[in-house]
């Protein structure tokens, strides 16, 4: 699959977003997101639609109601979505030991990379760092 090119969004980010307890970080990433869904740039995977769903209806202070979060997710698979398949699993192990990094995040990368994202949005990784020709922008820095 050909994809457009983009910048690609880490749970985090979108999770911030949308949680009404995260004072200035909501701010930062409810702009980001707004921007990149305006702009036709913002890239996901499933992965993190699904780590999305899981922390807004369970782990953050005020927890959205399922169906608003299956709504938010319909949204969001409307921009350019990675769907990773079996052989990604494998692909991303030997890039989580390469950078000794979580598998999860490992997997995050791989989709970027793949999709030709540019840049990466997450807190998680290093602020600069390019991994796969993906470079990470913290958003919050």
């Amino acid at each position: 699959m050909s994809y457009m090119r983009g910048e690609f969004l880490d749970t985090n980010v979108l999770v911030y977003a949308h949680d009404a307890t995260a004072g200035e970080k909501r701010q930062k990433a409810a702009e980001l997101v707004l921007s990149l869904g305006r702009e036709q740039r913002g890239m996901l995977s499933v992965q993190v639609l699904m780590e999305f769903v899981v922390t807004v209806t369970r782990k953050i202070p005020q927890l959205l109601a399922p169906e608003t979060a299956a709504q938010l997710a319909d949204d969001f698979a409307t921009w350019n979505v990675y769907v990773p398949g079996a052989e990604d699993v494998g692909r991303a192990t030997r890039l989580a030991a390469r950078y000794d990094i979580s598998l999860w995040d490992a997997l995050i990368i791989h989709a970027a990379a793949e999709m030709g994202a540019e840049v990466l949005w997450t807190e998680d990784l290093n602020h600069g760092q390019t991994y796969e020709g993906v470079v990470v922008k913290n958003p919050f820095r």
